[in-house]
Parts: structure tokens; sequence; C-alpha cells
């Protein structure tokens, strides 16, 4: 089902770039945007796993770096029944953790120095369950590919609004244009952001639960998240912000994409709706209700 799911979601993805191309450059652009899309999908297949770590400041480590690290993947590798994927350390005191990678075949797995310091050793397995349960799912491709595709989208923003100061000649010409510039420069990024949130938090949810079930430990994957929301806080990490869903907890500012978590708009839909992880407070929630059969 994720493999159709991934098939139709890149479709309208790469719609929207060729779309932005055809509003940007005519039918130049629409064959320059439909080239682009076509080579970004391909790259970001075989080789977004490789993007996301480099962006990341991601360095693969040994047993002999991390001996505890290497046993607790190990251990929920073989809880999850898929392939061992290669461990990476980010060296950022921000508490964070991400999984990228194709299929579990190919797969990585990226913590950072700030969690392997803030978490005990049962709050860390569950995090690990979590980003596992990402790599089962398949959920490493598909937001790999929509990290890349909305920076795409939004190169191909900033492209249309500085072609906006060269469309001088008056008439309607002129006004189309810019309306498609404004179309491009906002509509456009507007509808890939709102995409790629979504399918972000959906799933976060089912990663939390898979993971939970994994580690056999869902008040482990709760308590974990809460730390790692006060730490993210404390210590936001610097990344692009087309790549902060694939965190465990948003890189930026923790709970929500604002950082603000307990303000008056957090339990409302328009807040939910631009945040690119679910509140913190309502995953807890639901780790908390879990029954877990022993």
């Amino acid at each position: 089902m994720n493999t159709v799911k991934t098939f139709v979601l890149m479709l309208v993805l790469s719609g929207i770039l060729i779309i932005a191309g055809y509003l940007t450059g005519g039918m130049t652009g629409l064959i320059v945007a439909v080239i682009l899309s076509l080579g970004l999908n391909f790259f970001t297949y075989w080789s977004s796993d490789k993007l996301a770590l480099r962006m990341a400041g991601a360095h693969e480590v040994t047993e002999e770096d991390d001996r505890e690290l290497h046993q607790i993947v190990d251990e929920q590798t073989s809880q999850a029944g898929i392939p061992k994927p290669r461990v990476y350390i980010i060296n950022s005191d921000s508490p964070n953790a991400f999984a990228t990678g194709r299929n579990p075949k190919n797969a990585a797995i990226a913590v950072t120095t700030g969690i392997r310091r803030l978490l005990n050793r049962d709050e860390l397995s569950a995090v690990i369950a979590h980003e596992l349960a990402h790599v089962g799912n398949r959920d490493t491709l598909i937001m790999t590919m929509v990290a890349t595709m909305a920076m795409a989208i939004g190169l191909m923003a900033y492209i249309g609004y500085f072609m906006s100061f060269f469309r001088r000649s008056g008439g309607y010409g002129a006004l189309a244009g810019i309306g498609g510039m404004l179309i491009v420069w906002l509509v456009l990024p507007f509808v890939a952001t709102l995409i790629r949130m979504a399918i972000s938090r959906s799933r976060e949810y089912d990663a939390d639960a898979t993971g939970a079930r994994t580690s056999r430990n869902p008040h482990a994957v709760a308590s974990a998240l809460e730390k790692l929301e006060m730490g993210t806080q404390r210590s936001p990490m610097k990344v692009n912000e087309a790549t902060a869903h694939l965190f465990i907890v948003n890189p930026l500012s923790g709970g929500s994409s604002h950082g603000h978590t307990h303000n008056s708009l957090s339990g409302g839909g328009f807040s939910r709706l631009f945040s690119t992880h679910p509140p913190i407070q309502d995953r807890v929630k639901r780790l908390r209700e879990m029954r877990i059969g022993w």
C-alpha cells in the first residue's frame, strides 16, 4: 500500500513542480521542469539517503566507536524483523534522531550526540524502535523524496520571484504574467508544504505506535518524546526546514513547527495544519493509553 501512496505522492509533487515551471518560463520552463522532475525522482530514489545524511552532518560509527548504540540497534532490528541499518552520529547538542533510505536493505539511522547524553537506555531503545518503524513501513523513502521535491519547488518559487522583476510589458499579458508568478511564488510552495507536513504528521503517529509495540515499552517512547521536546526547545538544531519532518521531533523548535506547543492555538486545526509533527502532548497521550500484551 505504501508503494502506491509513494507513487501517487510523487505524481502530485511532480505535477506541482511542472506547473511551477510552466508559469515561470512557459513551454521552455515546462520542459525544464519535466526533466528536473524526472531527474529528481531518479536521484532521490537512489541517493536521497546520502543527501539527507550529508545535510545533517552525520558520520558513520562502528561497533568499536559506540558499542552500546549498536547493541540497541541490533536488539530492536531483531524485534522488528528487518535488516540492521547503517548507524550514524550527528555532532549536535540538540537531542534528535532520524532514519533514511529507500528500503529496509538500504537504510540508515542517525542520532545526535545530544540524544546519547539525554536519554537512558530504555528511552534510546524506544527512539531506535520508532525510527526502525519508519524503515519497516518504508516511510523513509516517502519522507526523503518529499523533502527533496519540496526543496525543488521552493527553488522554483525563488526563480519565479526574481523573474517577476523582468516582466515589464503593460496590459493583460503583464497582469497574467504577474498572476502566474504569484502562484509560483506563494501558492505552489504553500501547497507543497501542506502536503509535506500532513504526510509527516500521519507517519509519526504510526511510527510511535509501531515503535511502542516493537520495544514493548510505550511509556519509554512517551518519556523520550517529552525529554526530546524540552531538549530541542533549549537547543534547536540548524537544519534545512525542508528536512525538518525527517526527525522524530521538530529539530527547529521541538514539539511544533513554531516552537509553541502549549499556546492558545496549539489545540486548533489551523496551528496543526502548519506543523511538521503532531503535538507532543497528543503523541504522549496516545502512548500512555496503549496496552501492550506480554
